[in-house]
């Protein structure tokens, strides 16, 4: 039976938390996957025991998908990359975790979505998805474009363009702007007759609701809906000058990546979409990778 308290079988967990969900992976000391798990929210800046909640409910459905239940998390070396954790206040706290793991390695979800891109190496990303940001990582210096948050702020994110597709259609009910195909859809999607039944729906939502209705918008665009291709366009020049900041930190290779990539990237200028390269590895993968790293420095520190 599988252990790791024998340091050959050292069991790595690795973490990618976001505003919509927490993934989390088991590794071994071979850098195989043996299990995964999908559980709630685990951005700390929507709530710390959530977060919390949601990384040790990923990390115990990975074992059981690696059928390694009989492992105890506090055999796992973990691997934390989590949004939110940006925010000083925000990493102190998780910092501060009374944890089930045996270690644990906190970084922000842009540092290991950087290092699982490019194999632990140098590079750049440009996240899209509930939230969006931009992320250089060279020669161990740390750039940083956007990530401010939902609403003042990722803008071109999916929880963005929910947002501005809730907006123009209730500006199109009241005949302010001109009709969209997006008003039918969305009044159908959440129940609703009127403008007065859609600011009760969305009144108080959090970005995780409005990034669930990004899609609306992409489909209206793609049907030639003006009201919604301005949105998108918008949204997209937003991407393309994060893009051109990145450039100027002179990462080897830039990748984008985050569940809203699949519809906006084709959005993008010609000469940004031919510099961005595929991800060789997900964030969570990149999680395992920063915590190998952080160990090795560890181990050259204490035999020094």
């Amino acid at each position: 039976m599988l252990t790791s308290s024998d340091k050959n079988n050292e069991l790595f967990l690795g973490i990618d938390g976001g505003g919509s969900k927490c993934k989390a992976i088991i590794m071994n000391k071979d850098n195989e996957i043996l299990g995964t798990g999908i559980s709630g929210p685990g951005n700390p800046l929507h709530g710390f025991e959530q977060a919390t909640n949601s990384i040790t409910e990923s990390a115990k459905l990975a074992l059981e998908d690696a059928g390694l239940t009989h492992i105890e998390l506090s055999e796992l070396v973990a691997g934390v990359g989590l949004a939110g954790v940006n925010i000083p206040v925000l990493f102190d706290k998780m910092a501060d975790w009374q944890h089930p793991f045996k270690t644990i390695y906190l970084a922000t979800d842009l540092l290991i979505a950087c290092l699982g891109a490019h194999d632990g190496g140098d590079g750049a990303v440009i996240i899209s998805g509930t939230g969006s940001c931009g992320f250089a990582c060279v020669e161990e210096k740390h750039s940083i474009v956007g990530a401010h948050g939902f609403p003042h702020g990722d803008k071109g994110s999916g929880a963005w363009f929910g947002l501005q597709g809730v907006k123009q259609v209730l500006l199109s009910l009241d005949g302010l702007v001109q009709p969209t195909l997006m008003s039918a859809v969305l009044l159908q999607k959440l129940n609703c007759n009127d403008d007065t039944d859609l600011v009760e729906a969305v009144a108080s939502q959090k970005a995780t609701f409005y990034a669930q209705q990004a899609n609306l918008v992409f489909d209206a665009a793609e049907q030639g809906d003006q009201v919604a291709l301005a949105i998108v366009a918008e949204g997209a020049e937003y991407i393309n000058s994060i893009a051109r900041t990145l450039t100027t930190k002179n990462p080897p290779r830039i990748s984008m990546l985050g569940g809203l990539t699949p519809r906006l990237k084709s959005w993008l200028a010609d000469n940004i979409k031919e510099t961005l390269e595929e991800p060789i590895h997900a964030p969570e993968v990149g999680s395992v990778l920063f915590a190998r790293q952080q160990q090795a420095k560890q181990s050259v520190q204490q035999s020094a």
